[in-house]
């Protein structure tokens, strides 16, 4: 058995399968902010996520950039659109699940780009979340491997397990959506059990993930692996999966491959677009770290949760990567084991 098994390419794009888009209210100048990557391959996957989602409607400009690790940054997106001359900005993370990420770090470097540019204003608009076009992807890709070619020891899902691999924050409310994502997956779907872990950060990680798969017998292990591009940490689950198939070859495991561009997410990308220019941006905050630290009198943050048609968070702090987070480059592991983790992870900046 060679893993992970790849059933597409999932860079490449068909604009003729994209859902039609409904038009944009405005020709505002959108800045899509990804997280960002050392891996070569995973820099491109934005950039050309961004020129597809460009070619869909030239109507504006589409200005890719990144939070950290690889350029264009932020401020150099920015000054893009001000060179232009555009005075109103939406921008959108192209962020699976709202974590520190979506919620302090790209707002502090708005923050910055407002200090910078007083005259502009900035429309921040919300990460992808549990959406029904999600849902609708990862089914599809799921049926595809009921097929005779992808499937030709025809294994029931009934002796299958779902393994839902999230990255995982250093957010107990964006890990509690990596579960609730993996349980709308599974529901109705047939396989004996999903089980969720994480490759980083969070626990249980992946080899716990596989363990904990195997208590159910199965004949087969569906690896998915819920990240927009590819990078260190997606080639970390696959190299992983291998391993387990080497060590258990009774046992099929198939890993499949991250989103990519999809036409799905062009429609996920249209809406989170047009909810900028609305102001119809909303985010439930009721369980996010950051407010409960301000409820609590937390003096070292203030995190406005006004997510409105203008950008009003204020932050009180500078950029800064030193908060244990080991995105997709190798590095000291704070959270290594669970006691770590519990004790740190309600902490704020």
């Amino acid at each position: 058995m060679t893993t992970p098994l790849i059933l597409t390419d999932p860079r490449s794009f068909d604009p003729d399968l994209t859902p039609q888009l409904p038009p944009l209210p405005e020709t505002r100048p959108l800045l899509l902010i990804g997280h960002g990557s050392r891996d070569q391959q995973g820099r491109q996957n934005l950039m050309d996520f961004a020129a597809a989602y460009q070619a869909l409607d030239p109507s504006r400009p589409v200005i890719p950039c990144f939070l950290e690790l690889t350029e264009p940054t932020i401020q150099d997106g920015v000054d893009r659109c001000v060179a232009k001359g555009y005075t109103d900005i939406s921008a959108l993370p192209v962020l699976l699940f709202a974590a520190r990420h979506n919620k302090f770090d790209v707002t502090n470097e708005l923050d910055r780009a407002r200090q910078r540019h007083p005259q502009v204003r900035f429309h921040y608009g919300r990460h992808f979340g549990i959406t029904p076009s999600i849902l609708e992807l990862w089914r599809d890709r799921l049926a595809r491997l009921d097929e005779p070619d992808h499937n030709p020891r025809s294994i029931e899902r009934q002796q299958t397990v779902l393994l839902f691999v999230g990255r995982g924050a250093s957010d107990p409310d964006a890990n509690g959506d990596v579960y609730k994502l993996a349980r709308m997956v599974w529901e109705g779907s047939g396989y004996d059990t999903v089980e969720t872990c994480f490759i980083g950060i969070t626990h249980p990680r992946l080899e716990e993930g596989f363990r904990r798969a195997r208590l159910y017998h199965p004949k087969r292990i569906i690896v998915l692996p819920y990240f927009l591009f590819t990078g260190v940490l997606m080639k970390k689950i696959q190299n992983i999966a291998a391993q387990e198939q080497a060590a258990h070859p009774e046992m099929e495991v198939i890993c499949l491959p991250e989103m990519g561009i999809h036409p799905q997410l062009m429609r996920v990308m249209r809406d989170r677009e047009i909810e900028t220019q609305l102001g119809q941006v909303q985010m439930n905050c009721e369980m996010c770290k950051f407010r409960l630290a301000a409820l609590n009198g937390a003096s070292a943050t203030h995190h406005g949760h006004d997510q409105g048609h203008d950008h009003g968070h204020s932050h009180g702090h500078d950029h800064s990567h030193g908060h244990g987070h080991s995105h997709d480059h190798p590095m000291e592991d704070p959270y290594a084991e669970p006691a770590q983790y519990h004790e740190r992870i309600w902490q704020v900046p």
